[in-house]
């Protein structure tokens, strides 16, 4: 294993339409695509389709769709460690200008302690906090043992605070800021005081703030995507972290900045396609969006 992820596992239903019935209606979807879903769940599948060996630590009930996730994942090479649940969980997405909207029907009621894991060869840890406990003890353990640790802050979650203390890699949401009360800067700041050497906060289609190793708050801006090619935003942020996590893995030694304009490629190539199998880049579709599209401030 080169790397763990933990988090919640969907399966996602997303489709287009242009408007939900109500009542008795009806309505018939343009087009539509079922597939994994899951913060820390897609941005593994991202990192298996671009070369790395992830194993996914996640959410696993005894259904069919449980069953059908373990198909997905077999098919990109990825050994599931299941903690047991009654039921699946399921997301309806419905993209739609840029945006979209989520429905969650979500079993996070977990029926066992967290397997223990060997972490023998392991290069990095990346979470999406859905986890709490198994997702502290992992950082934990890994940040001790030097492994990367990396966290996907969608949102601010019951132990966050006292998780960041064992993070290397925190990127976090807008959402992330406005729960805290606090600007993009102060959110950095903060960060910053829980001592992560790399801090981001991302921005959708305006790009990202961030800093490294104790710089100045710098501005990656997004690539300059037009509308009229993006199809479906939702699941584009899970594989910026998972494009990261496999830069990092592939190419230890280029630089944080590097990393990133990789993982920004990756999830500006996501935008384009529907759900998010479809969604996951290869090499080639990164480097194809990055020449393709100029930054937004120099576009």
């Amino acid at each position: 294993m080169q790397a763990l992820f933990i988090g919640q596992a969907y399966i996602d239903v997303t489709f287009l339409t242009d408007q939900l019935p109500t009542g008795d209606e009806k309505t018939i979807a343009r087009d539509y695509a079922i597939s994994f879903g899951g913060n820390a769940v897609t941005a593994a599948f991202c990192c298996a389709k671009l070369g790395g060996k992830p194993e996914l630590l996640c959410s696993q009930a005894d259904d069919w769709l449980a069953r059908m996730f373990l198909d997905m994942a077999a098919a990109y090479g990825i050994s599931i460690h299941g903690r047991k649940v009654r039921e699946s969980s399921l997301s309806f997405i419905m993209p739609k200008g840029g945006k979209r909207a989520i429905v969650r029907c979500r079993d996070n009621e977990f029926l066992h302690p967290f397997p223990p894991l060997t972490l023998t060869g392991m290069k990095a840890l990346h979470l999406d906090g859905h986890m709490p406990d198994a997702a502290l003890h992992y950082a934990t353990t890994c940040k001790n043992l030097g492994i990367l640790t990396s966290l996907d802050g969608g949102a601010v979650r019951e132990n966050t605070d006292e998780l960041l203390n064992q993070i290397d890699i925190a990127v976090v949401s807008e959402r992330f800021c406005q729960q805290l009360g606090m600007s993009t800067g102060e959110t950095l700041a903060y960060l910053r005081t829980k001592n992560c050497p790399v801090g981001a906060v991302t921005l959708g289609d305006e790009g990202m703030v961030w800093y490294e190793a104790g710089g100045p708050d710098k501005v990656m801006p997004a690539l300059n995507v037009p509308l009229s090619k993006v199809v479906d935003s939702n699941g584009a942020g899970d594989v910026f972290h998972g494009a990261y996590v496999a830069s990092y893995l592939q190419w230890p030694e280029r630089s944080w900045d590097q990393h990133f304009r990789f993982a920004r490629g990756a999830s500006t190539h996501a935008i384009q396609h529907l759900g998010n199998e479809a969604s996951l880049p290869t090499l080639e579709d990164i480097e194809r969006a990055n020449s393709t599209f100029l930054e937004k401030a120099a576009a």
